[in-house]
């Protein structure tokens, strides 16, 4: 399991040279290759959700230990090394960067259609791409330096199983941040869904994915479910009077609460600007939807990082339930590369592991293809 830590990540807009990125390309296949063919395509997906072990396989690529360019480089260079593949493998790579993270939907239904997936699955594949760039954008959200998603795959095989790997930048700090997923630990996708989470900076975030924003999580989903002009009372009371005296309302199990100045200094409502028939609007239409359960209510179009922030701060200040403020993020190391750290890529010694491994893997197939046949003449002879 991932060890829990921080590790740095400078967001860098750098880009990767085309000498490097090709040879990138052909070791990740090489990698990827044997690892499919020795123990199964579930797993690379295991490993690719390790985010120690995809820091020290994009290291062994030869890129920067220490950059955010590595996650969108090693995403892109393993995914243009499989291509044409992955039906071999049985492992499929979507998404990508920026305009291409939003193609993610469509280019797993075009795998899955080409696989002859039900349709059952090929939209589980969709909704678990959805849902988590969601969470990850509203669920985990720093207040004072939003992270927006900007870079999101999805690899999975043919059973149905899948990893996402998705990353997202905070330019005001220059810093970067990326988050594992992986089907089979994941239980429920609102609450610690996550395999691992690689973090630049300690921050002090909204966590609306730990356990302790249970309580949180369910009472805004019941104030959109049955009192959206409550909240929306509540949220211009807030705003409003923020350092004064708020009483709850009389509700069995809730007690009065006094918010003095001391606690609002520190409090995030102070720096909030909503746009408040924005948000009228949003929680009205959701109403109308009926979410059962707050899965349900972040996965509805228009609800994003500010209606849940926003629900979140009344069932806290009013309702007294408390989301957790601790940050999930995990640790992640390795030495590498490109930018001459530890020591500038030597590319000779880049290929000839190149050269070695690729052969390696050709010799393989031959010897598969040699048993194939030698089988099938064995077969005929009787």
């Amino acid at each position: 399991m991932p060890k829990v830590g921080i590790a740095t990540v400078p967001l860098d807009y750098g880009k990767c040279p085309r000498w490097l990125f090709e040879r990138m390309k052909r070791l990740a296949r090489g990698i990827i290759f044997t690892i499919v063919e020795e123990f199964g395509p579930l797993e690379l997906l295991f490993r690719l959700s390790d985010p120690i072990w995809f820091q020290s396989l994009g290291c062994v690529l030869g890129f920067d230990f220490n950059s955010s360019g590595l996650t969108t480089t090693t995403l892109g260079a393993l995914k243009e090394g499989l291509r044409g593949l992955e039906d071999e493998l049985g492992v499929f790579v979507c998404g990508g960067k920026g305009k291409t993270s939003r193609r993610t939907p469509e280019q797993i239904q075009d795998w899955g259609e080409f696989l002859g997936l039900p349709m059952e699955k090929i939209d589980k594949l969709v909704y678990a791409s959805k849902i988590s760039a969601k969470v990850d954008s509203s669920c985990l959200q720093d207040l004072e330096n939003p992270f927006q998603i900007y870079h999101h795959n999805l690899i999975f095989s043919k059973s149905g199983q899948w990893v996402i790997v998705q990353q997202g930048m905070s330019p005001e700090i220059q810093r970067a941040r990326r988050y594992h997923w992986l089907s089979v630990n994941v239980k429920n996708f609102v609450e610690e869904p996550h395999s691992g989470i690689i973090s630049d900076v300690k921050i002090n975030p909204l966590n609306l994915t730990a356990k302790k924003s249970r309580e949180n999580k369910e009472i805004s989903t019941g104030l959109v479910k049955e009192e959206p002009k409550t909240f929306l009372r509540d949220i211009r009371l807030i705003l409003k009077k923020s350092n004064t005296l708020i009483k709850q309302r009389k509700t069995p199990g809730f007690t009065e609460m006094e918010l003095n100045d001391v606690e609002f200094h520190w409090h995030p409502v102070l720096r909030e600007k909503f746009d408040l028939k924005r948000l009228e609007k949003t929680v009205f239409c959701a109403h109308e939807q009926n979410p059962e359960n707050f899965e349900q209510l972040l996965a509805l179009k228009g609800v994003g990082p500010k209606t849940v922030r926003a629900l979140s701060l009344v069932s806290e200040i009013i309702y007294g339930a408390k989301p957790s403020y601790e940050d999930p993020a995990r640790y992640s190391f390795s030495v590498g590369g490109k930018d001459g750290t530890p020591y500038p890529v030597d590319r000779k010694t880049y290929d000839q592991i190149l050269d070695v491994m690729e052969k390696g893997i050709q010799k393989s197939k031959i010897s598969n293809q040699e048993k194939t046949k030698a089988q099938k003449r064995l077969i005929e002879s009787f």
